[in-house]
C-alpha cells in the first residue's frame, strides 16, 4: 500500500493543478448535459465553469503554455458547449467563464 499511496508533499503542483481543473472540466461537462443520459443543469455548469476559468487563468503563468494550452482548449469547448445548450444566450462576455477569458464565439 505504501508504494501506491504517494505523500502530497511529494506531488508536483502543475500535476494537482492540472487534477483539480480535470476534474472541474468532467463536473462541467455532466451538468451541460454532454453525459449519455443526463440531463444538463445549466445552473451548476455555470459555476463549475467560472471556477474553471478562474483556475486555469490564474495558474497558466504558474504551469507553462505546455499544460496550460490544453485546459483553455477544454475550457473553451466547455463554454460553447454551455452556450449551445442555453435556451437563452448570454451576452458576449457574459458567458460563464468569460469575465476570465474574454468573449468566446
Amino acid at each position: 500500500m505504501d508504494e501506491i499511496t504517494r505523500d502530497i508533499a511529494e506531488v508536483p503542483a502543475v500535476e494537482i493543478i492540472t487534477t483539480a481543473a480535470v476534474h472541474l472540466m468532467s463536473a462541467a461537462a455532466v451538468q451541460c448535459g454532454l453525459a449519455e443520459d443526463q440531463k444538463a443543469d445549466l445552473d451548476e455548469a455555470r459555476k463549475l465553469i467560472n471556477a474553471l476559468a478562474g483556475l486555469i487563468t490564474a495558474a497558466a503563468p504558474e504551469i507553462g503554455d505546455h499544460h496550460a494550452r490544453p485546459l483553455r482548449d477544454g475550457l473553451r469547448s466547455l463554454q460553447l458547449a454551455f452556450r449551445e445548450a442555453s435556451v437563452i444566450q448570454d451576452e458576449p462576455g457574459k458567458g460563464p467563464g468569460e469575465k476570465y477569458t474574454g468573449p468566446v464565439s
